[in-house]
């Protein structure tokens, strides 16, 4: 197994031996540490077989896999890197339709400088640097998520909003609520094991580290930006209910179910009848998650006069949930529709009663992994971004939400399939000596001790919070007219067919041609994120002209082909890693390091959560849209000019990633006057979620709504023309050879839609590739076949753990 831990332990502020606890009970193991996955330290090691040196990006020495999950991680390929020539040739033909003429031919000129001069030096230390690296971005990757100092949430963590279970005697939230949690510490089990089959595209495997990095994790605030932490032993829950947190441990250290779905949700009815004894009011002082959607560095700030204390539980509070596996928030809300529910998966809800924020924007901890579940059973998952992108989140998603369907058949028939390779012993028939010692099932209330200082912070981020959700709207358009079989049944590649009509939809409102960002999986490669697809081309600006022009349907048509076409070779090539905006952030990178160290890092990523801010700053330096402004007198002329500025300021942020498992994806905006649009493309339905700054969401949804309806008119009529005139020249050539017939001739043609194929050989090749990824339902249930091999047991020595938190009673239960 070739994997590598990132950089050093960073110590979670241990507490001293001689703090107290609000409890007199027995203690719980508690891990002191959590490893940081991108910092600039050096390594340490960590469970899983993941070696102790190196920095983070690496390149990996090669480790037997004891399992299946990652037997494929020692052959895969690195990330190639592009030649300069394509690359600056394909940033040329990307700006062309976002500039004028004039603009243009300045920005030649700019990269033909920089292919003169600093290009051809920088081109050559990055083959040089990426030599002992597992891939030559990721150490920057991680830079320009870990480097963002504004909130997270609503700038980063993007959510899922899972399809309801399919029992409706199940949309309860506890019984919702624990299904899922049984399904995830399934999930996690698979991974730690190394049992979970790995990812394929068209029996292709791709790079499976991003598991090895999803549970126990933490994104934590520091002075000089953030670093990623994991504990790899993690084997507890925290749970928030109304801005408080409970915990209680769910796993045993071979990673078995320590309890059974019946005992989770007895947990979990304590927890919410516990956190509903608590007032609104009181329940507002101590909901710390608030602070984790602060500014970071006065998040960093604040997390340091949390721990100041020595005489506070808030350390051991911290570390707490630091090092849970995962978070599951209960919500006390019921949304209304599906807008509000996807808003209330990406941000939580703002309520304000009797000067009291009791919304569920207070009941969450946005540096971790949450499970979010409503009071009304309805599900999602909100995901901290920095180390795992939506692919891999979706296949976890998309198995628990399978498991939950296929362990609640196997109560009705034993014979139903399991995803899993092996199961959980059942808690109840397993042998517990020397496993249990220092476990807590049972679970406790963190209680933390807030000060004047801490609880005017906690006021004011509340307050920035409640502002920050007014700044945006949401909206949901649930497709019905057609989706996957129909595109593909007139000859378009699904994702294609949609970016299309986003460009399109943008236009009709607006009447401009704006830069169009959507990833690009590019996890065929070791350590493989993704390609950023610059969707704008000369045939879709073309194609959208073209549509809203007094032209014949036919010619409408025939340019959306040519604009599809199009996207699907940008598309193939981006999965392939040649693309051209991974590696110019390379080469301004390494343009940056070379400096020195004293140097301020800008971060970019094509689509990073800074690049908004590095364009304002860059315009604000240019005294007209055409002057090139330097950011410093050496900057390389392709990266002082108006067009990097252009390319990175995104206005139409999309992303295609989804299945059956999931109702809605999405996320925030990345520039103040532009969309977050997240959409999944089903066999019949396209479900399409966006967000904006108040930028006329609805009517562009709106819109987009109207242009999917008129373009299956066009596509229908211009099919049907092509079936009347094969049928005209059948007809011609029987009766040029003489066959007559008296029923020739009549009554119409009638053919059916999914018999209709204009080139079957473009339908389905992008299919998890444009966007995070797509799992069909046949690809979710492939785990249910097949042998699976490979079980490996860690045994650890236990470690004392002290119960920190009130412990809850189960008298009424």
């Amino acid at each position: 197994m070739a994997f590598q831990v990132l950089s050093r332990i960073k110590r979670l502020r241990d507490p001293p031996d001689n703090r107290k606890t609000r409890s007199a009970s027995p203690s719980p193991r508690l891990s002191p540490t959590i490893r940081s996955l991108a910092s600039n330290g050096k390594n340490m090691a960590t469970s899983n077989g993941i070696p102790p040196d190196g920095d983070v990006g690496k390149e990996d020495k090669p480790v037997e896999s004891k399992g299946i999950t990652f037997a494929n991680q020692n052959s895969l390929p690195k990330l190639p890197i592009p030649d300069l020539e394509s690359t600056c040739s394909k940033y040329l033909e990307a700006l062309t339709p976002l500039q004028s003429t004039k603009e243009h031919e300045a920005t030649k000129v700019a990269v033909k400088e920089f292919m003169e001069v600093e290009g051809p030096g920088l081109q050559e230390r990055l083959e040089k640097y990426a030599t002992s690296k597992s891939s030559y971005i990721e150490q920057f990757w991680y830079d320009s998520y870990l480097n963002f100092d504004n909130p997270v949430v609503l700038n980063l963590n993007p959510f899922f909003l899972l399809a309801d279970d399919p029992t409706p005697a199940r949309n309860n939230q506890v019984t919702r609520a624990a299904s899922l949690v049984v399904s995830a510490l399934s999930f996690v089990r698979a991974v730690r094991k190394e049992e979970l089959a790995p990812d394929t595209v068209r029996g292709k495997p791709l790079c499976m580290f991003q598991y090895s990095r999803l549970f126990g994790t933490a994104r934590v605030p520091t002075p000089n930006g953030c670093v990623i932490g994991q504990d790899s032993a993690s084997r507890h829950l925290v749970v928030l209910c109304r801005g408080q947190f409970y915990w209680f441990d769910v796993l045993d250290e071979d990673n078995n179910h320590l309890m059974s779905e019946k005992d989770i949700s007895m947990n979990l009815r304590v927890i919410i009848d516990d956190a509903e004894q608590t007032p609104a009011q009181e329940a507002a002082k101590g909901a710390v998650g608030v602070l984790s959607t602060e500014n970071r560095k006065v998040w960093s700030q604040l997390r340091d006069i949390l721990t100041q204390d020595g005489s506070s539980n808030n350390a051991e509070c911290l570390n707490i949930v630091d090092t849970a596996l995962f978070v599951l928030c209960l919500d006390s809300t019921e949304p209304s529709n599906v807008a509000e529910l996807c808003g209330n998966m990406l941000c939580g809800t703002s309520q304000i009663v009797r000067g009291v924020q009791i919304g569920t924007c207070t009941n969450r901890w946005y540096d971790k992994l949450q499970i979010i579940v409503c009071k009304n059973g309805s599900a999602g998952i909100n995901f901290e971004h920095t180390g795992v992108d939506g692919h891999t989140v979706l296949r976890f998603a998309s198995d628990v939400y399978t498991d939950t369907i296929l362990r609640f058949a196997r109560t009705i028939n034993g014979q139903a399939p399991s995803l899993w390779a092996s199961s959980s012993p059942p808690p109840c028939k397993r042998d517990t000596s020397n496993r249990l010692d220092d476990a807590s099932t049972t679970p406790h209330k963190l209680e933390w001790e807030m000060g004047p200082e801490l609880s005017t912070a906690l006021r004011f981020a509340e307050s920035h919070l409640a502002d920050l959700l007014r700044q945006h709207e949401f909206e949901a358009l649930d497709f019905a007219g057609y989706g996957k079989n129909f595109i593909t049944s007139m000859g378009f590649s699904p994702d294609a067919f949609v970016q299309m009509a986003f460009q399109a939809a943008y236009y009709g409102l607006y009447g401009r041609i704006e830069t169009t960002y959507e990833p690009a999986m590019t996890k065929f490669f070791l350590h493989g994120r993704t390609e950023a697809i610059r969707t704008v081309s000369a045939e879709s600006t073309e194609f959208v002209k073209t549509f809203w022009g007094d032209n014949p349907a036919i010619e409408k048509v025939r340019a959306l082909k040519r604009a599809c076409e199009k996207h699907v070779d940008m598309t193939r090539a981006c999965s392939k890693g040649l693309g051209q905006d991974r590696h110019l952030y390379a080469l301004y990178c390494l343009w940056q390091r070379s400096l020195g160290d004293g140097a301020a890092v800008l971060i970019w990523d094509g689509e990073s959560p800074a690049a908004a801010d590095i364009a304002e700053e860059v315009q604000s330096k240019s005294s007209t849209p055409n002057s090139r402004s330097r950011l410093t007198p050496t900057t390389p002329a392709l990266f002082s000019d108006p067009g990097w500025d252009r390319i990175n300021n995104t206005i139409l942020s999309t992303s295609n990633c989804g299945n059956p498992a999931l109702r809605h994806f999405g996320f925030g905006p990345t520039s103040g006057d532009g969309f977050g649009i997240g959409y999944i493309i089903k066999d019949d339905t396209i479900s399409i979620c966006a967000s904006s700054k108040h930028r006329q969401t609805s009517r562009f949804m709106d819109t987009l709504d109207s242009y999917l309806v008129e373009i299956r008119k066009l596509l229908r009529a211009t099919d049907q023309s092509r079936v009347k005139a094969k049928a005209a020249v059948s007809d011609s050539t029987q009766k040029q050879a003489g066959a007559k017939s008296e029923r020739k001739g009549r009554g119409r043609v009638i053919r059916t839609e999914s018999l209709s194929n204009m080139d079957g050989s473009e339908s389905g090749d992008d299919d998890g590739m444009g966007g995070y990824g797509f799992f069909d339902a046949g690809m979710l249930l492939h785990a249910l076949k097949g042998a699976r091999t490979g079980e490996r047991e860690d045994s650890k020595a236990s470690s004392p753990r002290r119960l920190v938190g009130k412990s809850l009673k189960f008298d009424e239960y």
